[in-house]
């Protein structure tokens, strides 16, 4: 029987942590990773046009099975093309495991041909990076990879040379059970002791959540009721917390829609449950803060706090809720809902003036179109930019629905990439891809990755011709658009000619049977909509600055636009809103 090499040790191990598929690229250092790949049941090579796309894939995969996805690039060039992919890995504390391979390991450190040192240049987008010089380290060194990325819910960058993955493995190594799911955190009792009596004491409290609530709408509401509390949400808090929502307020941040921002600044305490909301500038500075997240590195690095606590946010919840005492003054949750409800019926008249005739197709009713479509447990894939907005404002959450982007790393390019890993996890479930333009022909050429795996993925592109949040944020400083413009094909041609369905949109009537025709087509298809590069509505009154780039706001709303089925939320609650 022929000794295992390396490469094979390598492989069994991400077999045995329960990697199903490897993303990337083949290249001669990688070459007998991949081949053992090939020989090794349980795990599966997908060949990308990009490694890029790898490492987005990956992390996507991770993100819907909260299991450790994994990706790979040969030495050099290769490797570092998946950066950008792993540095959005790990801002959304997605586990993965990224295999660098390098050159010859008598050569480094000798300007060998394509050398770089992979090891330095991926410290910064992972929690472990290390190279593996020789096969004595196997499997231990992969094995702590595997712990770190699964641990601590981010990344980890093993880079091994092409000639020490071709070895043979040593006949005794040490395999450890490997740890492939987290725990849960509960908070110390002094902590909890703290937070009950200050929730007590306050009479106006607001919940404000983030993705860290995934698995805890339950306890949420439960705990909204108990203390009569309005609750808004981040971005990545609104797949998880906006529907069948009772106390919903809307969305804080620069893409932001209802009250969330005056309910988090009217009240007495404001609780920040599982968010690492970014925008300090729409958190109050004259409000008392207590803050609780799974990762103590979170805790105050967004605002002054006035209690940090260290837990899960459901165990949290599960702690309080007995324990604090029912509050029964409705009178500031109410008066957040109606306000919610008013401004949701300010700016919905945006998508409601006879939008449906208008040409360019507004992209408004294009998302609001396409949530109407779209399955009930479809997942939709945002590329970062106007997407966001129209995905944040229009994508009606439902609990089944999952929504993901480039929410905190804030990539081009990032919606096809992601719609492959998710396709992949399940051939069956519905796979939406809100692209942009820019984004879409960014990494383009893995359109024909569909094609070759015949992955279902339903592209939907607002082809406006333009980086419009580029644009905008020209506009807001002052400055005259330039370089904004993109000259585009007809991407529904280019799809047909690809192998794919493609169908173009120019008039609204189309629309709606023009995305059920591409939904029921049984492969990758792509719908490629024209639309109003002129719809954003811009409030009248604004400065420089109020918009310095896309991650950094001072401005309290600062698009204004419609907000599609939420207002029939908003409505709904009001009903629960007792009459004098």
């Amino acid at each position: 029987m022929a000794k295992q090499k390396v490469a094979e040790q390598f492989v069994d191990i991400l077999v045995r942590a329960g990697v199903q598929r490897l993303y990337g690229v083949v290249g001669d250092s990688l070459n007998p990773v991949v081949d053992a790949v090939r020989r090794t049941s349980g795990i599966e090579w997908i060949q990308v046009r990009h490694e890029e796309t790898a490492a987005f894939a990956a992390g996507a995969e991770a993100q819907l099975t909260g299991r450790l996805a994994a990706c790979a690039g040969s030495c050099g060039p290769g490797n570092l093309h998946l950066i950008n992919g792993l540095y959005d890995a790990h801002r959304s504390m997605a586990p993965v495991l990224a295999l660098a391979s390098h050159i010859p390991s008598s050569e480094i450190g000798l300007g060998y041909f394509q050398e770089t040192h992979p090891e330095l240049l991926f410290r910064e987008c992972s929690h472990y990076c290390e190279m593996i010089s020789s096969p004595q380290q196997m499997p231990r060194l992969l094995q702590t990879a595997v712990q770190h990325a699964v641990g601590r819910s981010g990344v980890s960058v093993v880079t091994l040379p092409g000639d020490v993955a071709d070895r043979p493995a040593p006949e005794r190594t040490i395999e450890h059970a490997l740890v492939t799911s987290r725990p849960t955190v509960r908070p110390g009792d002094t902590e909890i002791d703290k937070l009950v009596a200050m929730i007590d004491e306050a009479d106006r409290v607001t919940l404000f959540c983030g993705s860290g609530t995934a698995g805890a709408h339950a306890e949420v509401m439960q705990f909204a009721e108990r203390i009569k509390s309005p609750v808004g949400h981040a971005l990545r808090g609104k797949e998880w917390i906006q529907y069948d929502n009772p106390y919903d307020v809307g969305m804080s941040g620069l893409l932001g829609y209802g009250a969330a921002y005056e309910a988090t600044h009217a009240c007495d305490l404001l609780i920040l449950l599982g968010t690492d909301f970014p925008y300090n500038a729409f958190l109050p500075d004259d409000v008392k803060i207590a803050q609780v997240d799974v990762r103590p590195e979170h805790l105050g690095r967004r605002s002054k706090l006035d209690l940090a606590v260290w837990g899960d946010v459901r165990e949290t919840l599960r702690c309080l809720i007995p324990r604090v005492r029912p509050k029964t003054d409705r009178r500031f949750l109410d008066r957040m809902l109606k306000k919610h409800a008013e401004a949701l019926e300010g700016v919905v008249k945006a998508y409601t003036r006879k939008v449906e005739k208008r040409t360019p197709i507004h992209p408004e009713y294009v998302a609001a179109v396409l949530d109407e479509v779209a399955d009930d447990d479809a997942v939709f894939t945002v590329d970062t930019g106007m997407c966001n907005v129209w995905a944040a404002r229009y994508i009606s959450p439902n609990g089944r629905r999952r929504i993901i982007g480039s929410f905190t790393h804030g990539s081009m390019a990032n919606a096809l990439p992601q719609a492959i890993g998710a396709q992949f996890t399940d051939r069956g479930r519905q796979v939406v891809s809100m692209s942009g333009d820019g984004g879409f022909t960014m990494l383009m050429g893995d359109f024909l990755t569909l094609v070759q795996y015949d992955l279902p993925v339903k592209i939907v592109l607002f082809n406006n011709s333009s980086l419009s949040m580029v644009e905008l944020e020209m506009m807001v400083g002052g400055l005259p658009s330039f370089g904004t413009s993109n000259h585009n094909p007809d991407f529904a041609a280019v799809a047909r000619a690809a192998g794919a369905y493609g169908v173009r949109v120019e008039k609204p009537k189309h629309l709606a049977g023009a995305l059920r025709d591409a939904f029921r087509h049984k492969g990758p298809a792509l719908v490629d909509v024209v639309t109003d590069p002129n719809a954003l509505s811009i409030p009248p009154k604004i400065s420089a600055e109020m918009v310095t780039g896309f991650a950094l706001s001072a401005s309290k709303v600062v698009l204004d636009g419609g907000v599609g089925r939420m207002l029939q939320m908003a409505r709904s609650n009001l009903r629960n809103v007792p009459r004098p």
